[in-house]
């Protein structure tokens, strides 16, 4: 009898042990790899950055050509997007919806090729501040797509799924979640075609912007290692952001008859500068209180024990051309600086303790552009705005690592980014005689002044064609809209 016991225990354990290990194995860390930079790595050292820790899935904004030869062979699991801005002509022609599918998905699948998982068809095409702009093309453009996959034999293969921005939906509590009423229709439609085909629910949770654009968010709740201003929604408890929304889109989906359709997290993350709250301490926090939640599979109130299928950081590199209109924070959501340097240490529970970094990085000479001390710098302003106009000069701002460097570090930090975005042209260095060029590294404490890096342009690299089709396209279309 004891000996049974004690075999029934072992078998017991054992059984949870594989269950939860079926689970682990669902639940998946990946990263979104934008390309909004100017200074951009090759991607093949992005590619061997992401081998290096053990990162096999990732998320692209586009199809850009350069990375997607580069992923080829490399068994990374592959999301590509369709910008929102082709989402007319796709809806609207099904051959315009053949050539895209043909251009960026038949050329690169198959044997050797990309291990293509999703296509996400424009990227929140839902949020608030288009005021519906996109709204109406992306049924018509999942159609036209689905159907131009079942053309190129890739039906059951590749699935597609629609990024929604976490504003799809609304509620007080997470048990009142509900998609906005505007909306209802396209998502009843949505949340039926996605079931169809088998595909999950794709949103982008940010829990900074909700600290961000609200100073009455408690601050404690955007973290998880507990709060002191837990939700309570009837015998649920919250105590951080992250579950609280997620459960909210649980609820939302429950009332249109879908409650266990998979979730997946297109973008989550913590940016380290260019406003208050953004550092590198509470990057690290938070992106490392996700992943050791998620990994642990406790799931939430409303779906326990379930975790996302997926979730993908945001974002691998720091963006520094990225509009800055949502806040000056958005050009610097990278667990790496723009060089592929980790910035923190951070375990993504894939293997690796902390964080690789980029290997065998080119960089252009160790030199920079600062402002002369030996001229009078009152009439500075106009080079200074056109310095910062072109470059990236985030950092000065309030919040940011370089806003305490003084009026003539700010003078230097801005010639120096121009500078380096010129790839160190001497004559972007004069600004009529106020700059110099220095060999000895002024960077100021915690605010670094870059070096850029020679790798790769993608102006100069292999978008051509994809940006050749991506624009017949749009030319297609509205001679389309006009032969109406």
């Amino acid at each position: 009898m004891g000996f049974c016991k004690s075999a029934c225990g072992l078998l017991i354990v054992s059984v949870i042990m594989i269950m939860c290990s079926k689970v682990a194995e669902s639940t998946g860390i990946g990263v979104n790899w934008g390309t909004i930079s100017s200074h951009r790595l090759s991607p093949t050292t992005v590619v061997d950055l992401l081998k290096d820790n053990n990162i096999k899935k990732v998320k692209l904004f586009d199809a850009d050509p350069g990375s997607l030869r580069a992923l080829m062979g490399s068994g990374i699991e592959v999301i590509i997007g369709i910008p929102n801005e082709l989402l007319g002509a796709i809806s609207s022609l099904p051959a315009a919806s053949d050539l895209w599918v043909a251009q960026n998905v038949s050329r690169y699948v198959g044997r050797g090729g990309i291990n293509l998982k999703y296509i996400a068809v424009g990227n929140e095409p839902f949020l608030t501040s288009y005021s519906g702009q996109f709204q109406s093309y992306v049924m018509p453009a999942l159609t036209n797509l689905q159907q131009s996959l079942a053309k190129a034999n890739l039906g059951g293969l590749v699935k597609l799924v629609v990024p929604c921005n976490a504003d799809a939906y609304e509620a007080t509590i997470p048990s009142q979640g509900t998609f906005r009423s505007e909306l209802m229709q396209i998502m009843t439609q949505l949340v039926s075609f996605l079931n169809s085909n088998g595909s999950p629910f794709m949103v982008n949770i940010y829990p900074f912007l909700s600290l961000y654009g609200n100073s009455d968010f408690p601050q404690d709740y955007a973290f998880f290692e507990g709060s002191n201003h837990p939700v309570t929604d009837g015998p649920n408890v919250y105590y951080n952001a992250f579950d609280g929304n997620y459960d909210t889109l649980v609820s939302a989906l429950s009332k249109l008859g879908y409650g266990q359709m998979p979730i997946v997290i297109g973008e989550v993350g913590w940016p380290t500068d260019g406003a208050p709250g953004a550092n590198l301490t509470a990057a690290r926090a938070f992106n490392q209180g996700l992943i050791y939640h998620v990994l642990r599979n406790t799931g939430t109130p409303l779906r326990p024990g379930v975790p996302p299928v997926d979730i993908y950081l945001f974002s691998l590199l720091d963006e520094g051309a990225k509009s800055v209109l949502p806040g000056n924070f958005e050009r610097h959501w990278g667990i790496f600086s723009f060089d592929g340097q980790a910035k923190y240490a951070l375990n993504l529970g894939l293997g690796n303790k902390f964080l690789k970094e980029a290997r065998n990085v080119k960089y252009l000479p160790s030199r920079w552009c600062v402002a002369n001390p030996s001229r009078d710098l009152s009439g500075v302003a106009n080079h200074f705005k056109l310095a910062c106009t072109v470059a990236d000069c985030t950092t000065l701002n309030y919040g940011g690592s370089c806003n305490d460097i003084g009026v003539n570090g700010n003078i230097s930090y801005a010639f120096n980014s121009y500078y380096q975005i010129t790839k160190q042209n001497s004559q972007s260095c004069d600004f009529d005689g106020l700059g110099m060029i220095t060999f000895l590294d002024p960077s100021i404490g915690k605010c670094r002044f870059l070096v850029g890096v020679t790798e790769y342009s993608k102006s100069l690299g292999c978008g051509l064609d994809n940006r050749r089709v991506t624009g017949w396209l749009l030319i297609i279309w509205v001679v389309w809209i006009l032969m109406k």
